[in-house]
């Protein structure tokens, strides 16, 4: 099991939160939530001396809706993470996208509604623009009014519910069920909205879904 903590250090737009959140699984490492501080001297002295390139952000609009600042994508300083990995913090609705040089982007998401909530680690096997979708037994179960009407499929497009992209997790060669998808109801980000997935704005899922390779892992806390 790992035992490091790794810290992710907020810009000044994070909402404070729980100092430590630990893995449910021993497959994750643990990880400190945000800590609102700033990078240690040597770093930001480092910085001065050697400026990071510039990483082109997506739009902090979305068709007309105003992000809120706590969910704009933004770059923000890492300590100990690979590069290349998906980090899922449910309970502060960020999703983070790791880059070399121990930085990472934090996204605004969705996650799933109280008892459909998911937390584990994958595999992105599997990438999808404009997906199709169809909802699982447990949904039509549990909203027959809603969902059944789909139980055939829906295709992909502007009107379908995993918006813009969708990032697959396997476990193994098992499909979970799970992806990092789009939405078309931008206002549900940053609440426990979903029947278990991740959902992202879509200007914000088509630019990690540019940024991810296959193969990638994903983390969820």
């Amino acid at each position: 099991m790992f035992t490091r903590r790794h810290l992710i250090a907020s810009t000044a737009a994070a909402i404070a939160a729980p100092a430590v959140l630990r893995a449910q699984s021993a497959t994750l490492p643990a990880m400190t939530d945000f800590a609102g501080a700033p990078a240690p001297a040597p770093q930001r002295q480092a910085a001065a001396a050697q400026p990071e390139p510039v990483i082109d952000l997506p739009p902090t609009v979305q068709d007309g809706y105003q992000i809120p600042p706590q969910y704009q994508a933004v770059v923000v300083p890492t300590r100990g993470l690979a590069a290349n990995q998906i980090h899922i913090v449910p309970q502060e609705y960020h999703l983070y996208f790791t880059l070399p040089g121990n930085r990472a982007i934090r996204y605004g998401v969705a996650v799933g509604q109280e008892g459909l909530g998911w937390s584990g680690s994958a595999t992105i096997k599997r990438k999808v623009e404009w997906p199709s979708w169809t909802p699982t037994p447990d949904m039509i179960e549990r909203d027959p009014e809603h969902y059944e009407q789909y139980a055939d499929g829906m295709p992909g497009g502007p009107e379908n519910p995993l918006g813009a992209r969708a990032l697959y997790f396997y476990q193994g060669d098992r499909d979970t069920a799970i992806r990092v998808h789009g939405t078309t109801s931008p206002a549900s980000i940053g609440k426990s909205a979903s029947n278990g997935c991740f959902r992202m704005y879509n200007s914000h899922v088509i630019d990690l879904y540019n940024r991810v390779p296959i193969g990638a892992r994903a983390f969820a806390y």
